[in-house]
């Protein structure tokens, strides 16, 4: 090439009447190029390609416009054809002397057509990757989203701040809270105090009102009736419970059964707003053929229901003193009332229905429904669960409170839960509440095998009652407290239920289902959560299960995350804090 001081020269040829096209030469083994040497290139050109006589060379120097030198020769020899008239060629001097193009044409195509190639490819490439990836992408988020990302500190500390706000927000004097993953309790801790008046702080042992919990608790022994096929879920309630009155709705006579009972679909009232309202709403004699009369005491106990719940903690029947040596005496708060609706049509949330069950389930059992489920809870292993009565001593009992009209701390009046024991009467600590979430997640999860080593699959009637199955060899399986499938049944939603704590969510039998999986597309993913909430006078409460998918494995332990809280307040919502703490610790890396 040129030295880049010489100026680049930009010859034109042209036939005598043919215009050949414009050349560039450029000789790299000379700076002067003149014109003889011009003369000098023509000469070498092959001369079975000179077939005409005179050519015109026009010589311009680059970047020098009024330098132009225009020189005349014939030249009867020598010719370049238009083979050999590539526009803007580039020439390079070979060994002999002789200029050789092709080569160099040769070079620059390859060149070219290589680096449109390459240009080409890695356009393609770059497209394929983005779109190829997407998916990848977005899998991966969703992996690392769902990935273990935390350490187990983390997720305790950040569970603390979660039970400390909602602690905080709602004034409430004490909490406490238990957490476990796999069977294994990972962490429990107490915030505040479980008596203000004498400094007494807070811890997971501290007992206190569990208030509705107390329903999945209760049907533990629901569920060992069934297996031991004493009791039909689809008989009329009258047939274990002879006084409890035959009920009618616009006229027409309803059958109330246990299965209705246990998802909240019998009709029965919930609380009152006084507990004199329970005579206007008494249906006369007179009344009960009259079907339009009826329709009226049908809307004004709904109406009446509905607007109970609104303040719910508020109605007088919460704050009940009396003592009901029996559930069958407690019925008589409710049990000559109207339905609501008609059963199995709708769903109302009712605790006087856990009362009628429980008088159920004493008749099935033989034994009062108190000394029943005390014999349950030492067979569970949960020490600090227990009636709330007030004669007994119960160590690490902690106070109730509740707020006056001034948003001021105050003791609870004196409140007497024998009127509904099954329904929101147990005390408990949150330890012992993680360890019947253990009893009822290993039993889910493991099937019990007999001694021929078949499972021992609990079977039903029509759908109807649950057999007795054998319990098989302890040693070959570790049998759960209840078969498997009996908790299946108990987590199962049941349609025309809906979940009073969980929009997403439905009521099986004594348990709140969340199914797993959305609605619609890239919209709100429920997990699998089973779970109860509490609220009673001077205590709130929180117990939930998420459930892992495993294998039965013998001996091995429950698979899931367990999350209880109790605070010592009226009215405060645990359950969207206890679900945000489970997610926290299905982040824990292992």
């Amino acid at each position: 090439m040129f030295a880049t001081n010489i100026c680049r020269p930009t010859f034109q040829a042209r036939r005598q009447s043919v215009a050949v096209l414009w050349q560039r030469l450029l000789p790299p083994s000379y700076k002067i190029l003149n014109y003889q040497r011009c003369i000098n290139v023509l000469t070498n050109i092959p001369p079975k390609h000179r077939k005409c006589s005179t050519f015109v060379f026009r010589v311009q120097y680059t970047g020098h416009s009024s330098i132009s030198r225009t020189y005349a020769q014939p030249l009867e020899n020598h010719i370049i054809t238009p083979l050999n008239c590539v526009p803007r060629r580039f020439y390079q001097q070979n060994s002999s002397g002789v200029l050789n193009s092709k080569n160099k044409t040769r070079q620059w195509i390859f060149a070219v057509g290589l680096g449109s190639v390459v240009c080409l490819y890695i356009g393609w490439y770059k497209m394929k990757t983005e779109i190829c990836s997407c998916d990848e992408q977005c899998h991966d988020v969703g992996e690392q989203s769902k990935g273990k990302s935390l350490t187990l500190q983390e997720a305790i500390n950040k569970s603390r701040d979660l039970a400390t706000r909602i602690k905080d927000e709602t004034g409430s004097p004490g909490l406490a809270i238990s957490v476990s993953v796999d069977g294994k309790e990972i962490w429990s801790e107490g915030l505040g105090y479980a008596d203000v008046e004498n400094r007494v702080p807070c811890s997971a042992d501290t007992v206190l009102r569990i208030a509705s919990i107390s329903k999945s608790i209760s049907m533990v022994a629901v569920a060992k009736q069934l297996e031991a096929g004493t009791l039909d879920l689809d008989k009329p309630v009258q047939h274990y419970v002879p006084n409890f009155p035959e009920k009618k709705v616009d006229g027409k006579k309803v059958t109330i059964t246990t299965r209705h009972l246990v998802s909240h679909l019998g009709g029965i009232r919930h609380y009152h707003t006084s507990i004199a309202s329970q005579e206007d709403t008494k249906p006369t004699k007179t009344n009960t053929s009259d079907k339009k009369t009826n329709k009226e005491t049908e809307k004004k106990s709904n109406t009446e229901s509905v607007t109970a719940r609104e303040p719910e903690l508020t109605k007088k029947e919460y704050y009940i003193s009396d003592h009901y040596d029996s559930v069958t005496k407690s019925m008589n708060l409710f049990k000559d009332d109207p339905l609501v609706h008609e059963p199995g049509t709708k769903y109302l949330y009712t605790s006087h229905g856990f009362t009628l069950l429980s008088a159920v389930i004493e008749a099935v059992a033989k034994t009062p429904f108190d000394k029943l489920m005390k014999e349950y809870f030492v067979q569970m292993g949960m020490e600090s669960t227990f009636l709330d009565e007030n004669t007994p001593l119960i160590y690490n009992r902690g106070r109730h409170y509740m707020k006056d009209k001034n948003g001021r701390l105050i003791n609870t009046p004196y409140v007497d839960l024998s009127y509904k024991w099954a329904g929101g009467g147990f005390l408990s600590s949150t330890r012992d509440l993680i360890k019947f979430g253990h009893v009822m997640l290993y039993s889910y999860q493991h099937d019990t095998i007999d001694q021929s080593g078949q499972s021992s699959k609990v079977t039903t009637k029509n759908s109807k009652v649950i057999k007795r199955s054998n319990q098989g060899d302890e040693k070959a399986n570790i049998p759960g407290f209840l078969k498997k499938d009996s908790v299946q049944l108990l987590w199962e939603p049941v349609d025309k239920t809906k979940c009073d704590w969980d929009k997403f969510g439905y009521y099986g039998m004594g348990w709140a289902v969340v199914p797993q999986g959305e609605n619609f597309g890239q919209c709100h993913h429920s997990d699998h959560i089973v779970s109860h909430t509490g609220g009673a006078v001077g205590g709130s409460s929180a117990l939930l299960i998420k459930p892992k998918k495993c294998d039965s494995e013998k001996g091995g332990q429950p698979k899931g995350i367990v999350v209880a809280m109790i605070v010592n307040m009226t009215g405060v919502g645990l359950y969207k804090t206890a679900v945000k703490i489970a997610k926290l610790f299905e982040e824990v890396s292992t």
